[in-house]
């Protein structure tokens, strides 16, 4: 599914392959209009622009930790992108003219998989376990590690900073 291109370097071994040294469990699926990598917009703004909502689908004994989310406008989701490859250490994406370390960059193959969104909440079902949001940037029936209500007065830095051209987006 992930190609390794020039310049990029693997790990001498696939972390997915070494013993658990954290016990996550996933609580939940998300529900997308993607079902294909390369349909999947590369991030949120992009999948935005695409105009097409999603859902995350909690299952049922996490579902009492919706509880005081209604009213956030937006929440934070992490994922597991579990179909991205684990072993690659540094990527050279497609836009960019240089590899980067992936520390650098927010691509799904990493050694830990863990996808971070940040979507609007359309609506919010605590008992049927259902959050509908505005996009979503994961292919459909990404495992939910954990979900957050986004604070704008601590998650938003306006000043923050990025390389230019070919940036770590």
């Amino acid at each position: 599914m992930f190609e390794q291109r020039e310049g990029e370097v693997a790990l001498n071994d696939d972390p997915a392959a070494r013993l658990a040294d954290a016990k996550l469990v996933f609580i939940g699926s998300i529900v997308s209009p993607w079902k294909l990598r390369e349909d999947c917009p590369k991030n949120m703004n992009a999948a935005r622009e695409k105009s097409r909502g999603a859902t995350l689908l909690i299952d049922a004994p996490y579902r009492p930790g919706l509880a005081g989310l209604a009213g956030f406008s937006h929440v934070v989701i992490l994922s597991w992108f579990e179909q991205a490859p684990r072993n690659l250490i540094v990527q050279k994406p497609r836009h960019a003219s240089d590899a980067k370390g992936v520390f650098a960059l927010r691509s799904p193959a990493r050694p830990n998989p863990v996808g971070l969104h940040i979507a609007a909440i359309v609506s919010i079902d605590i008992e049927a376990g259902r959050i509908e949001l505005d996009a979503m940037d994961a292919l459909d029936g990404t495992p939910v590690i954990d979900i957050k209500p986004y604070f704008p007065s601590v998650d938003a830095f306006p000043d923050a900073t990025r390389p230019h051209k070919g940036g770590s987006e």
